[in-house]
Parts: C-alpha cells; structure tokens; sequence
C-alpha cells in the first residue's frame, strides 16, 4: 500500500481550518516547528504514526481517515460504493441484493 502524503497532509489541513486552528497553534500543541506542520500539510515530508496520531487525536478525526479518506465511523460508509457496484448490475441481481439486504435488516 503507498499513502499519499499530499492527501493525507490535505486531510489534515482541511480539518484544521475547519476547526479554526492555525498552523501555529497546532505546531505549539504538537511541540513541533510550524515549518514542519506545513511540509506535512503540503505532502513534502513523510508523516510518522506517531505524529498522525497526536494530530488525529487534537483534531478529533480518525486516524483512519487521515490515511484513507474513509469514516469507517459515518452513517453513509460505503452508501456510494454499494450503490455504484448495485448500478452495474442487472434487475434480477438488483432484487436478489434487495431480498439480502432487507433480511440482513430485519434481524
């Protein structure tokens, strides 16, 4: 698996901003320079887990998120995907999946 610091370091950035925290504030919290919390941000350096975890722990995000841009955690995880993998199917498959997951519903 590659991890994709670019995004990963997006992730991060869009979160903080949501939060109102700025890159100082953040570094301040993580005792680490603020120079280093935009390489991160920006995807020029490599994020240790260590370090993902502290940011996902103030950020209060998964750090299964940051990683993969999935909230394994959300009401609607994997609503998108299940429903483009039902598109390519057939109407009899479609009613078949129907049947199963209304089953799998009810008990």
């Amino acid at each position: 698996m590659n991890l994709d610091y670019k995004l990963i370091g997006l992730r991060i950035k869009n979160y903080r901003n949501q939060q109102n925290i700025t890159q100082n504030q953040l570094s301040e919290m993580l005792d680490v320079s603020n120079v280093y919390i935009s390489k991160i941000e920006r995807g020029t350096t490599k994020i240790n887990l260590e370090m993902l975890y502290k940011i996902s722990i103030i950020l209060n995000i998964p750090i299964s998120f940051l990683l993969t841009g999935i909230d394994e955690e959300s009401n609607n995880y994997l609503d998108s995907e299940i429903a483009e993998l039902i598109s390519k199917c057939g109407i009899k498959k479609k009613k078949l999946i129907y049947e199963l997951i209304k089953a799998v519903v009810k008990s």
